[in-house]
C-alpha cells in the first residue's frame, strides 16, 4: 500500500485556478462518493482551503491511485489532467507523509508558521471520518499530523512574531500600551485589511472598537462581526478626540487627515497621546502629522520593516520545526511499514501458543499429573517464557526488515517455514482491525 497526495497550492497556481479545484459542501460529498466507489483507493481525505486543495489517498499502487484522483477531478470538475499539468504536484510514500506533516506545521503556508492550518487539517480529517472514507491508516496518519503541528507550535517560537502588516500593527499597539482591553480603537476603512486588523484587535481583548467608512452599510457589517460600533465618516474627528489608537486602511487617493486638522484635534484631546497606524497604499495620513507632540505615527513601510525582521526570526525557528517534522515522519513510517507484518507476527505467536497449550495439557494429563495448582502455574509460566524468548529475535527481525522494505521475502519465508496458512493470517488481520475499531469507539 502507498500513501499518495495530489495537490495544488498558492505556490503552483494563481487563485483563479485554485478556486476551480476547491471542494466545499455538496461537492465534497460528491468527491467522497466518487472516490469511495473506486476500488483503486482504500482511504482518502480532501484538504481544501483558500490556498490549497490536496487529496490524500491510500492506494495499492501509487500510479493507479493518481489516475483515479485525476479521473475524479475530470468527472466532477470538468478539468482535464493536461490543463493542470503545470500546477499539480504528486507525492507518494514517505514524501507524502512528510508533506502532510509540513503542511500541518505551517511550513508550507503563505505565512510561515501560521496556526490556522492545524484546524483546517483537523476539519478535513473529521469530514472524511464522517463520510466513512478512512480507516486505521489515515486515523493514525492524520492524528499524528495534528500532533506534529501542535509540537511545532509549542516547542518552537515560529509563530511568536508578527508576520503580516495587520498583525504587526496590532502588535505595535500592544507593545506601546500593554493590554488593549482598556483602550479604544478607531479603524477607518472597511476593506479586507481593515477586517484582518480588527480580527487581531479583537483577539487581543479590545472591546471598545469603532469602524468608520464612507459606505455606512459596510462599516456596520464589519463592526457587527466584532461587537464594535460605527462612526459617521464625516464626523470622524469627534471620534479621533476620544480614542487611543487609530488604524487607517482606505482606498482614498489622497490624505484623509492632514497636519492642520490633527493639530486641532490634539488641542481638543489636551495632548493626550495618540497612536496612529497607516497601513494604506497610497497613504491615508499626512506624514507631517508625526511632527505633532504626543502623536506617534507609523506607516506601512514601518510595519513591513517589522514583518521582514520577524520573518527572519521565523525562518530560524523553521529549521527547528523541520527537525520535529522529520522525527514525526520517521515515527509514522516505522508504524506504517510494520503494519503489514503485524498479522504475521500475531499468527506466529498464536501457532506457538497452540503448540505450547497442546503439549502442556498432554504433559499435565500424564507425566506431570501429580503437580499441585501452584506447581502447574509455575510450569505454565515457564513454558510461556520459553516461547516468548524463542520468538523475541525473529519478531524483532521481521519488524526491522519491514522498515527496510524487505518484508515480502521474509514474510513468505516465515509462512513456509512455520506452515502459516493464509486463512490464519486473514483471521489475525480481522482480529486486529476489530480491536482497533473497539479502541476508536472508546475515544
Amino acid at each position: 500500500m502507498d500513501i499518495i497526495i495530489l495537490g495544488i497550492n498558492h505556490k503552483t497556481a494563481p487563485v483563479e485556478i485554485r478556486e476551480n479545484l476547491a471542494f466545499t459542501g455538496n461537492q465534497l460529498e460528491e468527491a467522497f462518493n466518487y472516490l469511495k466507489s473506486d476500488l483503486t483507493l482504500k482511504e482518502c481525505v480532501i484538504l481544501s482551503t483558500c490556498n490549497r486543495t490536496e487529496i490524500y489517498a491510500l492506494a495499492p499502487e501509487a500510479a493507479k491511485g493518481k489516475d483515479a484522483i485525476l479521473g475524479m477531478i475530470k468527472n466532477l470538475k470538468g478539468i482535464a489532467p493536461l490543463e493542470l499539468e503545470n500546477c499539480l504536484y504528486f507525492f507518494s510514500c514517505r514524501e507524502a507523509v512528510a508533506h502532510l506533516f509540513s503542511v500541518t506545521a505551517g511550513l508550507d503556508s503563505m505565512i510561515l508558521g501560521e496556526t490556522q492550518i492545524i484546524g483546517q487539517v483537523r476539519e478535513a480529517y473529521e469530514r472524511a471520518d464522517s463520510a466513512d472514507v478512512i480507516d486505521k491508516v489515515f486515523h493514525c496518519l492524520f492524528r499524528q499530523a495534528i500532533t506534529c503541528g501542535k509540537r511545532v507550535q509549542t516547542e518552537t517560537e515560529i509563530n511568536q512574531n508578527a508576520a503580516s502588516v495587520s498583525y504587526a500593527a496590532v502588535e505595535l499597539a500592544k507593545k506601546i500600551f500593554g493590554r488593549l482591553t482598556n483602550k479604544s480603537v478607531l479603524v477607518i476603512g472597511a476593506g479586507k485589511m481593515s477586517e484582518l486588523t480588527l480580527r487581531h484587535v479583537y483577539d487581543r481583548g479590545a472591546t471598545d472598537v469603532y469602524v468608520s467608512n464612507r459606505t455606512r452599510e459596510r462599516a456596520e457589517k464589519l463592526a457587527s462581526c466584532f461587537g464594535g460600533k460605527t462612526w459617521e465618516y464625516d464626523k470622524r474627528e469627534e471620534c479621533l478626540e476620544k480614542v487611543d489608537i487609530v488604524i487607517t486602511s482606505t482606498g482614498a487617493p489622497h490624505f484623509i487627515l492632514k497636519k492642520a486638522e490633527m493639530t486641532r484635534i490634539m488641542r481638543s484631546r489636551r495632548n493626550k497621546p495618540l497612536l496612529m497606524i497607516d497601513i494604506a497604499v497610497p497613504r491615508d495620513l499626512d506624514p507631517e502629522i508625526n511632527e505633532i507632540s504626543n502623536v506617534y505615527l507609523y506607516d506601512i513601510d514601518d510595519m513591513q520593516g517589522v514583518v521582514a525582521s520577524n520573518m527572519k526570526d521565523r525562518e530560524k525557528e523553521g529549521h527547528r520545526a523541520k527537525i520535529i517534522v522529520e522525527e514525526e515522519t520517521a515515527e509514522f513510517q516505522i508504524w506504517f511499514k510494520t503494519l503489514d507484518v503485524v498479522p504475521l507476527i500475531a499468527a506466529l505467536r498464536k501457532k506457538a501458543e497452540n503448540i505450547r497449550q497442546t503439549e502442556l495439557n498432554r504433559s499435565l494429563n500424564s507425566k506431570l499429573g501429580q503437580l499441585d495448582a501452584k506447581q502447574q502455574k509455575a510450569v505454565d509460566n515457564l513454558t510461556k517464557a520459553i516461547i516468548n524468548r524463542i520468538l523475541k529475535e525473529p519478531v524483532l527481525r521481521i519488524k526491522d526488515f519491514a522498515v527496510e522494505d524487505k518484508s515480502e521475502v521474509y514474510v513468505a519465508s516465515l509462512c513456509q517455514l512455520f506452515d502459516l496458512k493464509e486463512d490464519l493470517l486473514e483471521e489475525e488481520t480481522i482480529n486486529i482491525e476489530e480491536k482497533i475499531k473497539k479502541l476508536e469507539g472508546l475515544k
